[in-house]
């Protein structure tokens, strides 16, 4: 089976370590299940840009430069900005372009789940049984989905972070690194859970919260 091409957009870090998800996939040299044409940024850093050539991946430009000049292609967005990674997507679907589903060889995903289009789950994730993930969604390392939750879309689970059993987050979330929430809630849309934060009652759309417990 050919590989297929893929581009990634983002040179930032969640865009480099979505390279390295797209890397354990390829495993295999004989039979990678990726080919990477390169990595889009509108405004890369000369760190970040050093650091893509530094693993000889080709930086490609800006995405509006692609999308004028470009056939479409399959696409993977590395931003690990919920509201940014919406606008990008939306932009490369209105364009044509095909949105690539990853999830890294060590992710434990259970029975009866559903992973929406262009969702990115790292190694070490643990999904459990009967959960839905929304399109785009990221999950990062060591992160844990508990039974019969739901991930909306755009949401990111940054490192570490347990989302217990029964749990509904909603759209364009982002829970912080190894922030805690508790079995049965609902976390609105929009809203950011800090890093380390035990979420004991619901959060309201749009909300901050922060500390043990959050508040």
């Amino acid at each position: 089976m050919n590989a297929i091409p893929l581009v990634v957009i983002g040179a930032g870090g969640f865009g480099r370590e979505t390279l390295d998800v797209v890397g354990a996939n390829n495993a295999d040299p004989s039979s990678p299940t990726f080919k990477i044409i390169g990595v889009l940024d509108s405004n890369p850093s000369e760190r970040n840009l050093a650091r893509l050539s530094k693993r000889d991946v080709l930086y490609l430009g800006s995405e509006l430069s692609w999308l004028e000049t470009s056939e479409p292609m399959n696409y993977v967005i590395g931003i690990g900005s919920p509201r940014t990674r919406e606008l990008v997507d939306q932009r490369f679907r209105a364009a044509g372009w095909s949105a690539a589903t990853l999830v890294h060889p060590t992710a434990v995903i259970g029975t009866d789940c559903e992973i929406g289009e262009g969702s990115v789950i790292c190694g070490g994730v643990h999904v459990s049984t009967n959960v839905t993930i929304g399109r785009q969604a990221h999950l990062n390392p060591n992160s844990t989905i508990g039974h019969d939750s739901f991930i909306g879309h755009y949401v990111s689970v940054n490192p570490g972070a347990v989302v217990s059993g029964d749990v509904r987050v909603e759209d364009r979330t982002l829970i912080g690194a190894s922030a805690t929430i508790l079995q049965g809630l609902r976390v609105g849309a929009g809203a950011v859970v800090a890093a380390a934060a035990c979420v004991t009652r619901d959060v309201q759309s749009g909300t901050v919260v922060r500390g043990v417990p959050a508040k």
